[in-house]
């Protein structure tokens, strides 16, 4: 038996990636209670957990590409998925050490599976059918983050507790990859659709990636987007701005009229130029404004406008001419892996802020601020691919 249907193929990373959501930050939402069970106190020792995390987000999404070039996509995704329920140790560390491993190695897993999203995407389908897709995949995290911020103490009164709902998401994780097992690949879709009077470009490695200008203007002009997200929840709860549930709920509806208007309209540009703008605007008005009401419909508004132009950014290296999946797992791999780099030296840097400022967030969410302008400022450097597609056409 075989599973090549492109919807069922799709439906098994998706559903995949809500389930490491949920492992993932579901273990940080009961991060008190295992650092209870083992008797860790030391703000030290959390934050090693933090940072095993974004050393699995670097490293991960960097050796991506390699995995899937070395393995093929379908065994890659694979691995990702075994990864991502190595996370059944978490609730069943005995100690720190592997509590640390655990969470480094699921964490690995799901910056792999975001980087493969792409390739499934060009492998299995159309030019058309793709924006909805992508738009699908960039909420799945939110989907499944939503999930615990909503329905965590729920899941635990059914399962018996935290230990089993954390053991329960990786062990349906651990399903799906078995599952997996069965996918088998249809022709890829991808060349075809770009309409290059051209071959695809052959042997685009890593040394290519890495002198390839767009690559760079890409992953800088969404790791501003990036860094100010996670410093969302990562810091701004600890000035007193508690707005993130609203962030979230509000970027699953911006993810959805992200796909509809991307289906709509072709340019990409102009969607990803004027939310960035918005998105400073709120950005300021969250930060900085003294009034709750303010503060709140900033939140609302800047969750929808974060997420209303993924869908754009995604696609839009997918319609660049000649684009295979082999070279696009490169360029996200590049992408994922730049912007987590300079999300941890952005976050590293805003804390520092604080430190030397004795606690005080003000200079610190000016820096965030004038970071989260690069997806705006960036949209000035990136090529339109409607443009390019006319060219070529």
């Amino acid at each position: 038996m075989h599973i090549s249907n492109k919807y069922l193929i799709e439906g098994i990373v998706f559903v995949s990636y809500i389930l490491f959501a949920m492992a993932w930050v579901g273990g940080t939402a009961s991060m008190g209670n295992i650092m209870s069970a083992m008797s860790v106190d030391s703000l030290a020792d959390a934050s090693f957990i933090s940072g095993a995390v974004t050393l699995a987000k670097i490293l991960g999404t960097f050796i991506a590409a390699l995995l899937a070039l070395k393995l093929g996509l379908k065994n890659a995704l694979l691995l990702s998925m075994v990864l991502i329920a190595v996370g059944v140790l978490t609730p069943l560390s005995p100690n720190y050490y592997l509590l640390l491993l655990s969470r480094f190695i699921m964490g690995l897993g799901g910056a792999l599976m975001i980087v493969y999203f792409n390739p499934v995407v060009m492998r299995c389908f159309s030019a058309k059918e793709r924006p909805v897709v992508n738009g699908l995949n960039a909420v799945a995290f939110n989907i499944g983050t939503a999930i615990i911020l909503y329905l965590m103490a729920d899941i635990n009164a059914f399962t018996g507790g935290w230990r089993s709902s954390l053991m329960l998401f990786s062990l349906a994780s651990l399903l799906l990859g078995v599952i997996w097992m069965l996918v088998k690949f249809e022709q890829e879709q991808s060349t075809p659709d770009n309409h290059s009077q051209t071959s695809p470009q052959a042997d685009y490695s890593y040394r290519h990636a890495l002198k390839d200008k767009f690559n760079w203007v890409y992953s800088l002009t969404y790791a501003g987007l990036l860094s100010f997200y996670i410093c969302l929840f990562t810091f701004y709860p600890r000035a007193g701005i508690s707005q993130s549930a609203l962030v979230i709920t509000f970027g699953i509806l911006g993810t959805l009229a992200g796909i509809i208007y991307s289906l709509k309209f072709p340019r990409r540009l102009p969607v990803i130029r004027w939310s960035g703008l918005v998105m400073i605007v709120t950005i300021i008005g969250l930060t900085f404004s003294p009034s709750i009401t303010v503060k709140t419909i900033c939140a609302m508004v800047l969750g929808f406008v974060i997420f209303f132009p993924i869908t754009a950014l995604v696609s839009l290296p997918q319609e660049l001419p000649q684009m295979t999946s082999e070279k696009i797992t490169i360029v996200f791999s590049l992408f994922w892996s730049i912007s987590y780099l300079m999300t941890t030296l952005v976050l590293w840097l805003f804390g520092k802020l604080v430190d030397v400022n004795q606690g005080d967030f003000s200079q610190a969410f000016i820096l965030i601020t004038l970071v989260s302008s690069s997806f705006f400022i960036g949209s000035f450097f990136l090529p339109e691919p409607a443009k390019a597609k006319q060219h070529t056409s």
